[in-house]
């Protein structure tokens, strides 16, 4: 697929910020928050970007919506160049940034739409239309007529999306949408973005949780210290590490000891690894022969050197944490 056709490509993108400390002697410290990024999102894909905090995120998106300048390298969106066609791009994207700011809780839901349909200088008519079907698809259609400051965390993020959409943008950009939202909520929003995706909408999320990375993106970028270190499908991503079973189980502190003997048997390219809590230890074990270990462990079940042990498939946290662990080191 050529340039013209995705719907975004970054190339060696970088982004550094100085910062000056001291008051009788001024030093400048230099960050380097995106240390040559590349990566292209398909139209209509739902692309992931994870990473810790400070891994340079919410700053690639930035620069995505045109909020900051790179400090080099080349972002094209939908074949056009950022840095040339600005206020071209800025029409046909939409962004939401995770937190309250942005709405004003002291008008309703359509007047909040009606204020920034004026900022995008939307037809009228176009803005009577647009505001009822935003909030349909938002979940907020019997809504409409309250304060915003009546709406929970969740209602008020469902909102900035449908503020996001005011222009019928054809690419979105959300961060940490679903961040501080209680799980109803989460799963309301996640449905909504489903929605975007079968009408045919570009989205890039930012993200913390990753069950709803798993659940939403067709591909995932990990960046971590301002670099791209992973990129591939959710799947691939869970493959890439090893095709591990994941066995976990809690021991007693006094019977750890006894415990590590035992496992010591295992195939060496078994890991194994503790979390020690208040009263007991926690013990992950990822292998590929599970039945070895269920055998190994069946006869001390349930016992003080053995219990509360499930079995389940590595998910893309127990990926995601293996690849910024491995990049620390």
């Amino acid at each position: 697929m050529t340039t013209e056709q995705k719907a975004i490509t970054i190339n060696q993108l970088r982004k550094t910020f100085k910062t000056r400390h001291g008051f009788w002697k001024r030093t400048t410290r230099v960050t380097e928050a995106v240390q040559d990024v590349n990566f292209d999102v398909e139209r209509g894909e739902l692309f992931g970007l994870l990473g810790p905090n400070g891994a340079g995120k919410t700053t690639t998106v930035k620069m995505l919506a045109t909020l900051l300048i790179p400090t080099s390298g080349t972002i094209s969106i939908f074949g056009q160049d950022i840095t040339q066609h600005t206020n071209e791009i800025r029409k046909r994207i939409g962004f939401t940034f995770g937190g309250a700011r942005g709405l004003y809780g002291r008008l309703t839901a359509s007047e909040n739409l009606r204020y920034f349909a004026e900022l995008y200088a939307l037809p009228p008519e176009v803005t009577r239309k647009r505001i009822p079907e935003l909030l349909e698809l938002v979940g907020l259609s019997t809504r409409g007529d309250d304060k915003v400051e009546t709406y929970s965390s969740g209602m008020q993020q469902r909102l900035h999306l449908a503020r996001a959409l005011l222009h019928d943008p054809e690419l979105i950009y959300l961060d940490e949408p679903t961040v501080g939202i209680d799980p109803v909520g989460a799963r309301e929003l996640r449905a909504t973005i489903k929605n975007l995706k079968a009408m045919g909408k570009t989205i890039l999320l930012t993200t913390h949780y990753m069950a709803e990375a798993d659940e939403l993106c067709d591909r995932i970028a990990i960046i971590n210290n301002g670099r791209i270190i992973a990129l591939d499908t959710p799947s691939a991503l869970k493959n890439r590490i090893t095709a591990d079973t994941v066995i976990e189980l809690k021991t007693s502190l006094e019977h750890l000891p006894a415990l590590k003997t035992l496992l010591d048997q295992l195939d060496p390219l078994t890991s194994v690894t503790y979390t020690q809590n208040t009263h007991e230890e926690a013990v992950s074990i990822h292998t590929v022969q599970p039945g070895t270990v269920i055998e190994l462990l069946s006869p001390w079940l349930n016992t003080d050197l053995v219990h509360n042990m499930e079995m389940r498939n590595q998910t893309l946290e127990d990926v995601y944490i293996n690849i910024i662990q491995g990049d620390g080191k």
